[in-house]
């Protein structure tokens, strides 16, 4: 499945009424860790059928950054349920990506 950018719009549809857990990765261009990450989020949602993976421009949906808090870039974030029931902040390799997923 491809990675779903997520808008203010499109989040509470995508991620809080999704029946998977959902991976966000709260990401910026000008982010060096952010680009060393999005390979592998990307090879994740190409080999992950049962989570939804989406993408959260900071710079261009502050809002939502704001309501979850981010403070450092990148952060992952694993949703289920509604809930966030893990999260990392920093570049991690594709193995601690997918032990945070569960």
């Amino acid at each position: 499945m491809a990675v779903i950018h997520l808008t203010k719009e499109t989040f509470e549809n995508e991620v809080m009424h999704s029946d998977k857990k959902v991976l966000i990765d709260f990401w910026a261009s000008w982010c060096g860790p952010c680009r060393m990450v999005a390979p592998l989020i990307d090879e994740i949602a190409n080999e992950q059928d049962a989570v939804k993976v989406c993408k959260v421009n900071v710079d261009e949906q502050p809002e939502l950054a704001q309501a979850f808090g981010i403070m450092s870039i990148p952060t992952l974030c694993v949703i289920e349920g509604g809930k966030v029931v893990a999260s990392a902040v920093g570049a991690r390799p594709k193995a601690d990506i997918l032990a945070l997923i569960g």
